[in-house]
């Protein structure tokens, strides 16, 4: 009698199986409909495989010593020296942009600023190269508003991206930086991660 009521339940079994087979793959529309689902899952899996397989990205370089520039020294950073290192100075400001080098490097949208005090550009919204001097520039002939920009500008740099030193007037003198004082903020860098 069991043996009976296995026998029935493999047919019925085999029986559903058929069923399906013969709704899913005997109408035109269904085979269509089936053909379009593989493709899109064939999609889906190797959209998959090429994101795993992304070029892997550039080395991190060790952080830049705190420094002060000068315009001159600030130009040898526009992301085409040996290393690619890309340094832009905001608002007497000098910050070590690397990480946004598809951005601020060569051939990148906001490239015209590597290695140069952006502030005036930032300031006007202009990328043209005539916002950008060769000698310093003090800002003076700029409006409160555009004075007020450079400012958020500077914030929004200060927040992103690594501090490096300032950039120096005519005549100023550089700081002498202490290398207890990249530690110590190192450690503390550490400490909030």
């Amino acid at each position: 009698m069991a043996d009976n009521n296995e026998t029935k339940e493999g047919q019925t079994e085999n029986s559903l199986i058929v069923r399906i087979m013969s709704e899913l793959f005997g109408s035109p529309l269904n085979l269509a409909l089936l053909a379009i689902c593989g493709f899109l899952i064939y999609k889906i899996i190797s959209s998959r495989r090429s994101t795993n397989s992304a070029p892997s990205k550039e080395p991190e370089l060790p952080p830049l010593k705190k420094q002060d520039f000068t315009l001159e020294q600030l130009r040898e950073y526009d992301g085409k020296g040996i290393d690619g290192r890309v340094l832009i100075a905001v608002n007497g400001k000098v910050f070590d942009v690397t990480r946004g080098k598809r951005f601020y490097g060569p051939g990148g949208p906001y490239g015209l600023f590597a290695g140069h005090d952006a502030s005036r550009a930032l300031a006007t919204f202009s990328l043209g190269e005539d916002a950008l001097k060769n000698e310093h520039d003090d800002l003076s002939d700029l409006n409160s508003m555009q004075m007020e920009s450079i400012r958020e500008w500077e914030m929004q740099f200060q927040e992103k991206y690594v501090y490096v030193g300032k950039l120096l007037k005519p005549g100023e003198q550089p700081t002498e930086y202490s290398d207890t004082e990249d530690e110590d903020k190192t450690e503390t860098e550490k400490k909030t991660d």
